[in-house]
């Protein structure tokens, strides 16, 4: 967060799958982590949300070029608590909650104008009063069981450090596995 030449330090692209396994990309905000997850906000019935709800599972990856560092996250995803949404939206400025009443993310529309007409409409009739959160818009969390840290070299000789957590049915550990806090074990995996 504090090296300037990065303009948004939670950027991180969210890749999600149908249920038969075509993939897709794109770009969210991390709204918030914890030890239980990473958060994030988006129109519940787009793409990506109809994805999840077929097949919750994702992974997602920061990257910060001027660090030549990146993370990889891999793991189950769930839908937040409504009240939890509910305080995030109202937490947003005005402008980006009409936005996402504006938006029905994933659909077509007939051209940029309409999205401006409508913005104009909304932006009047909420003058003055609260915007209502639309039951279309939510979070979501993603729970871990993969965290990759990568750190690029100038002789490619790249560093990769991966915790996993042990659930019942995953890969045992090996003589170069080492016990980290909890259920979960660390690894230095070659470039």
């Amino acid at each position: 967060m504090q090296c300037p030449s990065i303009g948004e330090v939670n950027a991180m692209c969210l890749a999600t799958c149908t249920r038969d396994g075509k993939p897709s990309a794109r770009m969210v905000l991390l709204k918030g982590f914890s030890q239980s997850g990473f958060r994030f906000f988006t129109n519940l019935e787009s793409r990506k949300g109809k994805e999840l709800d077929s097949n919750p599972f994702a992974s997602v990856v920061f990257y910060w070029e001027p660090l030549n560092r990146q993370v990889r996250i891999e793991g189950s995803v769930e839908k937040l608590p409504e009240e939890e949404s509910e305080q995030y939206f109202r937490s947003r400025p005005k402008s980006s909650q009409i936005g996402a009443v504006v938006s029905h993310q994933s659909t077509v529309i007939p051209d940029r104008e309409y999205l401006r007409k409508k913005n104009s409409e909304l932006e009047e009739q909420y003058r003055g009063v609260a915007v209502p959160k639309p039951p279309y818009w939510g979070g979501y969390i993603l729970k871990p069981d993969v965290v990759e840290f990568w750190q690029g070299q100038t002789n490619r000789l790249h560093d990769r450090i991966i915790f996993r957590r042990l659930r019942a049915g995953s890969a045992s550990t090996g003589p170069m596995s080492h016990k980290g806090e909890g259920d979960w074990v660390y690894e230095r995996l070659s470039p």
